[in-house]
């Protein structure tokens, strides 16, 4: 059930957590870790981890800052080796249309 607590944040607020909680579960994910692996390793019940993904305004901060601590937000390497590993070899710029295009 949604708290009333959370119609008191505005929607920019309630927008930007649930884009945390989102990357919070991509971070989740790209690391491999199941929900109840980093439920253990955060000491929270899955019911919390899964508000946490979904921007919960009325989870502790401390649940927040423990999760950034675990999946190693502080200097996140791992995750920008994940995705570096996605980078395409070459970037090619896009050509100008065929026709000229130039002053005559």
């Amino acid at each position: 059930m949604k708290s009333a607590v959370s119609d008191l944040f505005s929607l920019g607020v309630r927008r930007s957590l649930a884009k945390f909680g989102g990357d919070l579960q991509m971070a989740r994910r790209k690391r491999r870790l199941t929900v109840a692996m980093i439920c253990e390793r955060l000491g929270v019940a899955k019911s919390t981890w899964q508000r946490m993904e979904k921007g919960d305004p009325t989870v502790a901060m401390g649940a927040y800052a423990q999760a950034l601590f675990v999946l190693g937000f502080r200097n996140d390497e791992q995750g920008l080796l994940l995705d570096s590993e996605h980078l395409p070899k070459r970037i090619v710029p896009p050509r100008a249309p065929a026709g000229g295009g130039g002053a005559s």
